[in-house]
């Protein structure tokens, strides 16, 4: 049903994609595909750890001017901004793409180039997505592409693990202007088929127990929080999960204690919880609870705390919205058949809120992301980025697609996390 539903989504967008202009950026953006590689090796190589993605952030605000957008400022969370102004007072479509990267500030981010393969820590994730967001910028400037909507571009903060979304939270919440936008891009990664439009849902917890602790020896037989933590991990295992939607519950990380020769006074653990449903996860986060309450009364000398770490809300850009439908058209003017996708990335904000949002791929293959070894292969790279410009085209120049989002409904349909 989804699919004959989705093939009647293209018609009519081909007129935008096929716009003198449009095409005269699209070339452009073939043409300095070089140019493209190069700024993504120069933004991955400067480090962008969790909660200091400030140098990165600094160059991007310079390349921002340099490509010629207007007004380029930071906001106060560390989200670079620039704008292309539209033809009309039309609500912004946003397009970003992600300042941090997942590794620490003593990580070699030096990247090496062995032919069209690129490799080195962050160089898919998100140095491509920043790489593609000026690219996109360059080439509407040049090619002086005009739509009715304005294109804001943005470089997000806090996109990986702890950073919780941050950025994007803040452009989304009461001190941000991100409520009135008619559509949210987000460029992330490598790949041509793949677009994201429901938002996996993930809420993570830090459990602290805390007692007296003492010598293993003279003081055996006080109560351990490290003890009581293992009970509570396996407690927390053996919970029941929904598999439809789909509801996972891992415990990702625990320490505790001071010395081999003591009874800690410390423990803690960590969990993840993700799920489809923004439903499922309330319902195990009570569950949850429950189990750190039973094993709170297993081990009354102790004391247990449980904290919200993490909170990313799910979310979903119906069938209907004229943002998907562009992003169709545009993958498959490009000869790849889009598969609908679910993914955690900063669309989920915008998603939960119920405006239009989308996370695309820029092209290319990669892998091992996360990890020092991550590669990036320039296969099909510039289709990925003339991909983003199509969608953006067609989402922008689409009469009407505004009011069908007022923002009054986007603080109603919002369940927390801005």
């Amino acid at each position: 049903m989804v699919a004959g539903a989705l093939a009647g989504l293209v018609q009519g967008a081909e007129a935008v994609v096929t716009h003198p202009d449009i095409e005269a950026a699209a070339a452009w953006i073939r043409a300095h595909d070089e140019s493209t590689l190069e700024s993504q090796i120069e933004l991955s190589e400067i480090p962008a750890p969790p909660f200091r993605e400030t140098k990165r952030g600094e160059r991007m605000l310079e390349l921002f001017r340099v490509a010629g957008l207007s007004d380029p400022f930071v906001d106060p969370v560390g989200n670079v901004i620039a704008d292309r102004p539209g033809t009309s007072h039309e609500p912004p479509l946003i397009v970003s793409a992600h300042l941090d990267t997942v590794f620490p500030p003593e990580t070699d981010v030096s990247v090496t180039r062995v032919g069209d393969t690129l490799r080195g820590p962050g160089i898919s994730d998100d140095a491509r997505g920043l790489a593609a967001l000026l690219a996109v910028a360059r080439a509407m400037v040049a090619s002086n592409v005009q739509t009715r909507a304005p294109v804001r571009f943005v470089a997000t903060v806090g996109e990986e693990g702890a950073g919780d979304l941050r950025g994007v939270k803040h452009l989304f919440g009461a001190d941000g202007d991100g409520r009135t936008a008619a559509g949210f891009i987000s460029l992330d990664g490598a790949g041509l088929d793949r677009v994201v439009t429901r938002a996996l849902g993930s809420r993570r917890y830090r459990i602290e127990v805390s007692g007296p602790g003492g010598h293993s020896w003279v003081d055996w037989g006080t109560p351990n929080p490290i003890h009581a933590t293992a009970q509570l991990a396996a407690a927390l295992t053996e919970l029941p999960l929904s598999r439809e939607p789909k509801t996972t519950l891992t415990i990702a990380r625990m320490g505790g204690g001071k010395s081999i020769n003591a009874i800690p006074q410390n423990a803690w653990i960590e969990v993840d919880s993700r799920s489809a449903g923004n439903s499922q996860l309330i319902d195990l986060e009570v569950r949850m609870r429950e189990a750190v309450d039973r094993c709170a009364d297993k081990n009354r000398d102790l004391a247990f705390a449980v904290h919200v770490i993490g909170e990313r809300p799910g979310g979903e850009t119906p069938v209907g919205a004229p943002l998907l439908r562009a992003a169709l058209d545009a993958t498959r003017r490009l000869g790849r058949e889009p598969i609908l996708a679910l993914s955690s990335t900063d669309a989920n904000i915008p998603m939960s809120m119920g405006i239009p949002a989308l996370t695309l791929g820029c092209g290319g293959e990669a892998g091992m992301a996360h990890t020092t070894d991550e590669w990036y292969r320039n296969v099909d790279g510039p289709d990925g980025i003339v991909r983003a410009l199509y969608t953006i085209a067609g989402a922008a120049r689409a009469p009407g697609a505004a009011p069908a989002h007022p923002p009054q409904t986007h603080v109603a349909r919002h369940p927390g996390g801005g």
